[in-house]
């Protein structure tokens, strides 16, 4: 099985709707707030929206399906991603359902990422699920996607899921259903992605690793036969632009520090963008020779400014990228 990779280079945006009010404690959006926040990213130009998923995490987060429902209504032109949707701890069945709803409400913009998790046990605790089964739990998860969304008689009997003959519809919007962009770094879903997905995501990875880990998706895919098929390369990215790259690392350094419950100094060094435009430009230029072509930026800093690093890598660095776009 070969794999036909793209060879435009995208730039999309992870949202994250939440900021830390000491005096206050935690704020989470109201519905303008998130209007405003589509709206800018779509006048300036990026081309996809993302969110993520937890069930319980380090700091509050929403429900990726229901922002990803009310982004849709404020851009008609923006694609809609999760990066990633932690399926091992659902029944594939209701999810089918949801996403199919979501990319029919989107007019077929969604692209689903997935991935096992595992760095929260906590995920797995409120779902009622053994970690140890995740990767099994997913790979058998994405079959049943499939099946449900193309809106024909099917059944199912499998380790983790069965059901009798049924018909679930609509079918998804797209054909086939949204594509399947698999995450992880490890071995085994490194191959999953090369065997069965539509596309990779990956996160805090260095534009080696990634290269060398494309190679081995590549290798997946070969050993797999099969036809060519289509395969997206995707890369979600912290970022802060600033004026000095100290600057840079104090503030990617805190707001990542409280996100993962970590001292993230050093891999804040490893694996992000930080500093001038053209820092991080040269960043961005270094994953694309490895061969992303989906580069989601999450900006990392203060929330407050949040909107500035919107604006400033549109209007700064961008421009720099020009060629690639």
């Amino acid at each position: 099985m070969t794999l036909q990779l793209e060879q435009h280079f995208q730039f999309g945006v992870q949202t994250i709707h939440r900021r830390t009010e000491p005096a206050v404690g935690w704020w989470l959006p109201e519905a303008e707030d998130g209007r405003a926040m589509v709206e800018l990213i779509d006048r300036l130009g990026y081309d996809s929206i993302w969110v993520g998923d937890h069930l319980s995490f380090a700091i509050p987060i929403l429900d990726p399906f229901i922002q990803l429902a009310q982004a849709a209504t404020y851009s008609s032109r923006l694609a809609l991603g999760v990066g990633v949707y932690l399926l091992p701890l659902r029944h594939p069945g209701p999810v089918a359902k949801q996403v199919a709803t979501l990319d029919h409400l989107s007019g077929g913009r969604l692209i689903m990422g997935v991935g096992v998790g595992g760095e929260f046990e906590t995920d797995f605790q409120v779902a009622g699920v053994d970690p140890v089964e995740r990767g099994a739990r997913l790979t058998e998860g994405i079959e049943v996607l499939r099946k449900l969304w193309r809106g024909e008689a099917v059944s199912h009997d499998g380790r983790h899921f069965s059901f009798p003959e049924l018909t679930m519809s609509p079918p998804a919007r797209q054909l086939g259903g949204p594509p399947i962009w698999c995450g992880g770094r490890s071995t085994a879903a490194l191959r999953r992605a090369g065997e069965i997905g539509n596309g990779w995501l990956s996160y805090v990875v260095t534009p080696a690793m990634y290269k060398d880990s494309l190679d081995k998706i590549h290798q997946a895919a070969d050993t797999a036969g099969g036809p060519e098929r289509p395969f997206s390369t995707g890369h979600l990215l912290f970022a802060t632009v600033d004026d000095t790259y100290e600057g840079a690392l104090d503030k990617a350094t805190e707001t990542l520090s409280v996100r993962y419950a970590m001292d993230f100094r050093e891999a804040a060094k490893k694996y992000c963008a930080l500093g001038r435009p053209q820092d991080v430009a040269e960043r961005l230029f270094e994953f694309h020779e490895a061969g992303v072509r989906h580069v989601i930026m999450d900006f990392v800093g203060p929330y407050e400014d949040r909107d500035r690093q919107f604006v400033r890598f549109s209007e700064e660095v961008l421009p720099l990228m020009k060629d690639l776009r």
